[in-house]
């Protein structure tokens, strides 16, 4: 068993809710059942403090595809665009928050959109108080890859990842865990024979060649990113532990919840 700290961190990846293939093609089957491992992991561990993120899948990824929301909102269609995926990304996560409830758990949703201030791609300003009394009331607070407004750019986009970064040095959780579709990171992508059980500063290097990006389409970067920006954030705070796994086998995410040791494990040495 590994030693979590009583906040931890959760994401649901957007290829693994939503049939990425598919525009606006939720996978309600995977949402339940997910939904019910939450529950499960939380009742086992009634101490356990949980930040629940979720991606946006085949939702807000194709339109932000379209209008290329990411690298910035400059005239009238971008904007128009900039809404578009607000309304994809807010889809989604109402279905999320339906499965949620629908297993008994007590979810809030606090979108980035309406709280979070950007500059140049990067959260910088958050009230995170909201947030904070839904952790220390039982609650459990739910944010979602996001649009949210930008000093520089105008609007940008925000990925569950960036999110939890800023989150992460704020709150200091004992772990994130990142539930997608891949049982981890490959050695040997796109052959994918062998996992890596464990990456640090020391040998990515030489895990760094094999990190592609997504299969499908993901305007906030693919695997490739979120290991550099995992990595970045465990050599900051050298206790955090991050775990990425695959959701899609039954059961993973309750066992990650237990402390289990899952999939591979990203850490400062």
């Amino acid at each position: 068993m590994t030693n979590l700290s009583d906040l931890v961190f959760l994401k649901l990846g957007g290829s693994l809710i939503t049939d990425k293939t598919q525009p606006r093609q939720a996978l309600p089957d995977v949402l339940k059942r997910l939904a019910g491992e939450i529950a499960g992991g939380l009742s086992a561990r009634p101490e356990l403090r949980l930040l629940l993120g979720h991606g946006s899948g085949s939702f807000g990824h194709i339109p932000a595809r379209q209008y290329r929301t990411r690298q910035g909102v400059f005239d009238a269609e971008g904007w128009r665009g900039f809404a578009e995926v607000w309304k994809e990304a807010a889809a989604l996560n109402y279905l999320v928050m339906d499965a949620l409830h629908a297993a008994g758990l007590p979810a809030v949703a606090l979108p980035a959109s309406a709280a979070v201030e950007a500059d140049n791609g990067q959260a910088v300003q958050w009230n995170l108080e909201p947030l904070q009394t839904a952790l220390q009331n039982g609650l459990l607070p739910v944010v979602y890859g996001d649009v949210v407004f930008d000093r520089t750019l105008g609007g940008t986009i925000l990925s569950t990842e960036d999110l939890f970064v800023y989150l992460a040095r704020q709150l200091q959780p004992g772990a994130i865990l990142l539930a997608g579709n891949e049982p981890g990171v490959w050695e040997d992508f796109p052959a994918c024979t062998a996992l890596v059980e464990k990456i640090s500063s020391e040998n990515y290097p030489m895990v760094a060649e094999a990190l592609g990006e997504s299969a499908a389409v993901d305007v906030t970067g693919g695997m490739r990113s979120k290991v550099q920006e995992m990595l970045e954030l465990t050599q900051q705070q050298p206790g955090l532990q991050v775990r990425i796994f695959s959701g899609r086998q039954v059961g993973a995410v309750k066992r990650a919840l237990a402390g289990e040791a899952v999939g591979t494990l990203i850490c400062s040495g």
